[in-house]
């Protein structure tokens, strides 16, 4: 398999995810090679030369070629293209016949911002449309420029045919997502279902009491941290709140007296904070598509309360594996805080259920068949294809 990913500077999830795949095919026996640009090399090429890079790679169309000719793989598998890689593997996979998988991590196809939020609102402006929309509001990086770049790169190749014809099958993390991009103009027969996975060993011992609630994450303003500040204000009875990450908003929460600003930790620690807390709080404003951090939290036997929207609301069951609110509305999540503090066993039961579910649906075992089912898939089609076009020749 050839695994093509553009690193973030900032590592997070989707990083998380390629490295987790990779390291699952390669236990399995698969030969992999990672072919990987970093988002750090923007700061010493001209804006100018990302811009184009952005719309077309010519070194990605070299080196792809070159490593499809010298390596052989089944399959590509791409991840994330922006901005260093651009849709030129896919051209390049194409030409040389080989299936192109293509991870969707976030909704960069149907939105140049990838979140579909603007004024801290969900927003489908774009969806199925030309994008101009978003460089009139400069939805990305508060840019016009830079949103007119993603703006034509999305356009540039609906018109090319890129989403269409040069992608062989699409991953899709949960049906909400599935939907939406269909919704967006991709191929139905192209998009499948496959969640993102995590292995971690359950270590939780019986006698500890889990205290307390836990935040993991950016601090972002999709990520919700204005109504978690608002919520913990509010709170009608005491508890505390460990919060792990650093990001913009980072001050809304700093003189919030109950809750702990612990910064950025390593995943090991991460997953120690998620083993003792009583519930990790999800309070997104936007369509996430499958955060690791849930499939960590149920990992480790911890429920979740999360806003009621786009996939979140089918990740968490409720009063099963954890609570909803509103979301956006503190009043909402402050609420559903005071019920989980004040019935810390209902919590213990939901956190068992989340765990339960975690080892049948969500663990790399339970992952690799389904990708393996859907490397065999694009596999069959680009054969058929070909066969097709031999006898129509």
């Amino acid at each position: 398999m050839l695994v093509v990913h553009n690193a973030y500077q900032q590592r997070g999830g989707e990083d998380a995810v390629v490295e987790a795949e990779v390291e699952l095919l390669r236990s399995h026996g698969h030969e992999v090679v990672l072919y990987q640009r970093s988002n750090d090399d923007i700061e010493q090429m001209p804006r100018a030369a990302v811009a184009v890079q952005t719309l077309w790679s010519t070194r990605t169309t070299r080196e792809i070629t070159r490593l499809i000719a010298t390596f052989g793989p089944a399959v590509v598998h791409v991840h994330n293209t922006l901005p260093l890689i651009s849709p030129s593997v896919y051209w390049a996979a194409s030409r040389a016949r080989v299936p192109v998988v293509q991870t969707l991590h976030n909704f960069r196809l149907l939105c140049p911002q990838a979140l579909m939020l603007r004024d801290n609102r969900v927003c489908e402006d774009c969806v199925g449309h030309v994008p101009w929309r978003a460089v009139r509001h400069a939805c990305y990086r508060g840019s016009a420029t830079q949103s007119a770049v993603v703006a034509t790169l999305l356009q540039g190749h609906r018109v090319l045919g890129t989403w269409q014809n040069r992608i062989t099958r699409y991953i899709a993390l949960n049906d909400f997502c599935r939907d939406k991009f269909i919704a967006g103009g991709l191929p139905i027969d192209r998009l499948r279902v496959k969640p993102n996975f995590v292995d971690v060993a359950l270590t939780q011992d019986a006698t500890t009491a889990r205290r307390g609630f836990l935040f993991v994450g950016r601090l972002s303003v999709e990520k919700g941290i204005g109504t978690l500040a608002d919520a913990m204000r509010h709170l009608s009875v005491h508890c505390k709140l460990r919060v792990i990450g650093g990001g913009p908003e980072q001050a809304l929460l700093a003189d919030v007296e109950n809750i702990e600003l612990q910064g950025p930790r390593s995943p090991a620690e991460v997953l120690g904070g998620m083993r003792s807390a009583q519930a990790l709080v999800v309070p997104s404003i936007w369509y996430e598509n499958f955060p690791r951090t849930i499939v960590e939290g149920f990992a480790c036997g911890l429920p979740i309360i999360a806003s009621r929207i786009g996939a979140l609301e089918s990740l968490v069951r409720e009063g099963v594996t954890g609570l909803l609110f509103e979301p956006g509305n503190a009043t909402d999540l402050a609420s559903k805080l005071s019920w989980a503090q004040q019935n810390p066993d209902e919590m213990v039961t939901m956190g068992k259920n989340a765990r339960a579910y975690y080892e049948e649906h969500l663990t790399g075992a339970a992952n690799y068949p389904q990708l393996l089912a859907i490397y065999d898939d694009a596999i069959h089609a680009v054969r058929t294809d070909g066969k097709l076009a031999r006898s129509e020749s």
